[in-house]
């Protein structure tokens, strides 16, 4: 805060930092990667080449020695709930500890969910998830839109959310019977409306009419714990729904976003689907590809519950390897965390019924490492890929590139000097998220951010998380019509859809020619080829 007690502002920024020369690095991108310097001013980058030299002002100027490493974009997580009301309770990473874990990974902007409550005005629920962030981010953020009931006046408001007030994603749950559900009819009207005001549908895949009895029916078997939470959500569930989305996104013309992909055979929905020419995203979560299922049947309780989510991990140990090589050939697009966290003390509200455990495990500040070690580690991802998937893609569907996900003279200082060689062991207690739990405790990763830069400022230095400033983020407006998801829908529009035949005046003469004849013709076979009934 300055004298006067407000912030200062820069270009929309709080309290950017001082001039930021990053040298001797390896700036990588989505398509290349090449050694230049980076110069930062007024938390925008200024210049990018070789051997740059200092100001003339060099007092007011910070060079980073990024000799060895990589500089790459910052994170953009697409999917995270911070302090979100769910299931009875609230999860309990704010905005505040769950942008000081995102930065803390790495990740430099986030996009969260406001999601209204049934009855609830749209733009309410997106006011309300503003005043929360706003006075809390250390990083960017931007916000997706869930639409949780539906009558045609909520067309207006989405129409002004995306209009006025930047958002270009509206999220449908196909899971959650009678709290978020939609059904198809609902479902169909939203994509209609996404489509008309250039948005993207989301969805949350999973048959809900069959979660619903399947719970019932292992509830009546005795089945109370959250191995019942897998067992309940199996994976054809996830894959029905999923083919179900995929249609009605085709039908109405509509571009599709599949939020965290969980399944061998939901990732296969989305990638014949994209193979036949369908405009539809997949989006693996650092949950899914890095652990898996078979951690709901522990004998501990609390480490069982502690990895419940929706849809749930697959206990076939051969899952994340599998979602990994979608990722890599580009079936899948991005990766993101559901960041979703609740206390033991807190999942503990299942302890008799594990349908009330609430939903959520943790990822925000673990999931690049992850990538890098999972997916660079292994051969399976270049650095290019890796920028396209935990930055670069997601820009560009959401539709905030090149100002994020990319290293250019113009962009958003969101910066990441990459040690691609250092090291760190996951840990509950060395972890900045609020939550008691880690579900990827104990695994050992290569690839960790050394130095982060968010909007300018200076936020890990060596490593070492500095202190952060609640508000100091900003919210960032999705625009309406992303070219990199719109540019196919525009031009499929222009192709006709239905196709009239035109045919004879008199609606009985074509009837009469085909009845008439010999009694000999008459005893003929019924069944003709088409050809038969069509005009030469």
């Amino acid at each position: 805060m300055d004298s006067a007690g407000t912030r200062s502002v820069i270009n929309g920024r709080k309290n950017p930092t001082k001039r930021i020369l990053i040298k001797n690095g390896k700036v990588v991108n989505d398509d290349l990667e090449f050694f230049a310097d980076i110069l930062v001013e007024d938390g925008i980058i200024s210049a990018v080449g070789p051997q740059l030299e200092l100001p003339a002002n060099t007092t007011n100027t910070e060079v980073i020695n990024a000799e060895g490493k990589l500089v790459i974009p910052g994170g953009v997580d697409p999917h995270v709930h911070f302090q979100l009301p769910f299931m009875g309770t609230c999860s309990i990473d704010d905005f505040y500890s769950g942008t000081v874990a995102a930065v803390a990974g790495g990740t430099t902007t986030i996009i969260d969910f406001a999601i209204p409550t049934k009855g609830q005005s749209l733009l309410d629920a997106y006011k309300q998830w503003r005043q929360w962030a706003d006075e809390k981010v250390v990083c960017d953020y931007s916000l997706h839109v869930a639409v949780t009931w539906w009558k045609e006046a909520l067309k207006d408001e989405m129409k002004l959310l995306t209009e006025v007030h930047g958002v270009n994603s509206f999220k449908m749950f196909m899971a959650y019977k009678d709290v978020f559900q939609l059904d198809d009819a609902d479902m169909i009207h939203v994509f209609d409306c996404c489509k008309n005001i250039g948005a993207i549908a989301q969805v949350h895949a999973e048959n809900g009419d069959m979660v619903a009895e399947n719970v019932r029916r292992l509830l009546a078997a005795g089945i109370c714990g959250p191995e019942g939470h897998e067992q309940s959500r199996p994976e054809e569930v996830e894959a029905e729904a999923t083919n179900r989305a995929i249609m009605i996104a085709n039908q109405t013309n509509c571009p599709l976003y599949v939020v965290h992909v969980m399944s061998k055979s939901a990732a296969m929905s989305v990638a014949d689907a994209r193979r036949k020419g369908c405009v539809v995203f997949g989006e693996p979560i650092a949950a899914g590809l890095a652990t898996d299922g078979r951690n709901y049947y522990h004998t501990c309780w609390r480490h069982a519950a502690a990895h419940v989510l929706s849809p749930p991990l697959r206990p076939d140990p051969s899952t994340p390897e599998f979602l990994m090589n979608l990722l890599a050939n580009g079936d899948l697009q991005t990766t993101g965390t559901d960041h979703c966290t609740f206390s033991s003390e807190q999942k503990a509200m299942g302890k008799n019924d594990f349908s009330k455990i609430p939903n959520g495990v943790n990822g925000v500040e673990e999931r690049m490492s992850l990538l890098w070690e999972k997916g660079v580690r292994t051969g399976k991802l270049d650095h290019c890929k890796f920028v396209a998937v935990t930055s670069t893609n997601a820009a560009k569907i959401f539709n905030i590139y090149p100002q994020k996900g990319r290293i250019q003279v113009g962009s958003d200082a969101d910066l990441v000097v990459w040690d691609p060689d250092g090291s760190k062991t996951i840990s509950t207690k060395t972890h900045h998220a609020a939550v008691d739990f880690n579900i990827f405790d104990g695994m050992h990763v290569h690839g960790v951010p050394r130095d982060v830069i968010t909007g300018g400022r200076i936020v890990v230095r060596d490593g070492q998380l500095l202190p952060l400033q609640k508000g100091t983020g900003k919210f960032v407006p999705t625009l309406p019509y992303s070219p990199y998801v719109y540019s196919r829908i525009h031009q499929r529009d222009k192709i006709p859809k239905w196709v009239k035949v035109d045919r004879d005046s008199d609606p009985t003469s074509r009837v009469r020619h085909l009845s008439g004849g010999s009694k000999a013709e008459g005893h003929k076979p019924l069944l003709r080829g088409l050809s038969d009934y069509v005009d030469g």
